[in-house]
């Protein structure tokens, strides 16, 4: 049974190893701007534009050009690694869900062993998807 990315996959093994083009581009950018040597980067521009303000006319465009340049970066990095941050908090919970149903099965198996276990059990199996039916509100 292969689930590509769906809410209906419920193990690992239902996830698809195929990634969307932007999905593949975001995780890219993930790690090159996770670097040391990004921020190195960032800093010398920085440093590098501190003092250009004697080249430009005016303040007001020496100011601009830092803020202008700086809006756009932020604005698409943090588009990208949003989407990069979601798919990994989609991958640890059906991790975890995939741990519980699997506990769940066993508990199933030692109920009849250890009566107590099959309430439990049944809390569990509430338990598993709850990220689903949670609000925000």
């Amino acid at each position: 049974m292969s689930a590509s990315r769906s809410n209906k996959a419920t193990m690992p093994s239902d996830i698809s190893d195929h990634k969307p083009f932007f999905d593949r581009f975001a995780t890219a950018a993930s790690n090159f701007a996770s670097k040391a040597w990004f921020f190195a980067a960032c800093l010398a521009l920085v440093l590098i534009w501190a003092p250009s303000v004697f080249l430009f006319p005016s303040i007001d465009t020496w100011q601009l050009v830092i803020n202008t340049a700086t809006t756009i970066v932020t604005f698409l990095l943090v588009a990208l690694l949003q989407n990069t941050q979601a798919r990994n908090d989609d991958a640890a919970q059906h991790k975890l869900n995939a741990l519980a149903a699997g506990l769940a099965a066993l508990m199933g198996e030692l109920s009849n062993e250890y009566p107590a276990l099959a309430s439990e059990r049944e809390e569990l199996i509430d338990a598993v998807g709850l990220e689903d039916r949670e609000s925000s509100e």
